[in-house]
């Protein structure tokens, strides 16, 4: 029978330095994560080139993956993420809603708004979780729902300290369409919107996504996986005037979250 690359006796497989991890294993991950960095397809050689690996090294680890359907080979020869991952990353963006919807609450509770969990997955924001406001006119998005980072505040908020040369590929593929007349459209635009939210700490999508929608966001600062909280609502009440009381507990819960999603990752 033939052995695969993850077998014990591979000198890839071996525990690492740090005592407890398999070499062949987090390299195998770190390969996933390259190619969702490069917005899900590259070729062995530019793996190579971002990981410092060599050819035959990431071939043997790619050929398990896509055995595993993990990864997938295209008819170019160039390696693609591979639909079994789709179930993995559902099912853990659905525990990771679970664990912040008491913190959501929290927010419909302080703010009288909308709450909603976003995370950046590939080159789309997917909301995972939502706790709706108690009012009668309030906003509503499907958990699961995926929209494009440049039309929405919990996309500025992810985007915010990612390198420029990086959102601009990002943008490139998935191009910047008008969801709105206010929606920004150009790459210099949005450049220029994260900036300001580096600066000011919190993200804004003012009828951006939506005529009518005003929505404040801000990331979870050092979540094990990227994910920015928001409140939405109608903009007639999420104004500017109530900004500058509502970001102060977006920030706080956002932190406090941040502290509970992290005792849930090991050590």
């Amino acid at each position: 029978m033939p052995t695969s690359s993850a077998s014990t006796t591979d000198a890839s497989a071996k525990p690492t330095a740090g005592g407890g991890g398999v070499q062949s294993l987090e390299r195998a991950f770190d390969l996933l994560e390259r190619m969702a960095d490069a917005g899900g397809e590259v070729g062995l050689s530019e793996l190579s080139a971002a990981s410092g690996l060599p050819l035959p090294t990431i071939h043997r680890l790619m050929r398990t993956l896509v055995a595993c359907g993990y990864v997938r080979q295209q008819p170019n020869r160039r390696y693609s993420l591979g639909p079994r991952l789709i179930r993995l990353g559902e099912s853990a963006a659905r525990l990771l809603g679970t664990w912040a919807r008491p913190y959501l609450a929290r927010l419909v509770e302080e703010t009288g708004e909308t709450a909603n969990m976003a995370l950046l997955d590939g080159d789309e924001i997917v909301y995972v979780a939502q706790v709706p406001s108690k009012h009668s006119m309030r906003m509503f998005t499907e958990v699961g729902r995926r929209v494009l980072p440049h039309s929405t505040g919990v996309g500025k908020a992810l985007l915010a300290y990612t390198p420029a040369d990086e959102v601009r590929a990002l943008l490139a593929r998935t191009g910047m369409p008008a969801a709105t007349e206010k929606t920004i459209t150009t790459p210099e635009g949005f450049l220029d919107a994260l900036e300001q939210v580096r600066k000011v700490g919190y993200a804004v999508d003012d009828n951006e996504q939506e005529i009518g929608v005003r929505c404040l966001a801000v990331s979870v600062p050092n979540s094990p996986t990227a994910a920015a909280i928001s409140i939405s609502g109608p903009a007639g009440r999420v104004t500017e005037a109530l900004t500058e009381s509502i970001v102060p507990i977006l920030q706080g819960v956002a932190a406090e979250l941040s502290v509970a999603l992290q005792s849930q990752s090991p050590a």
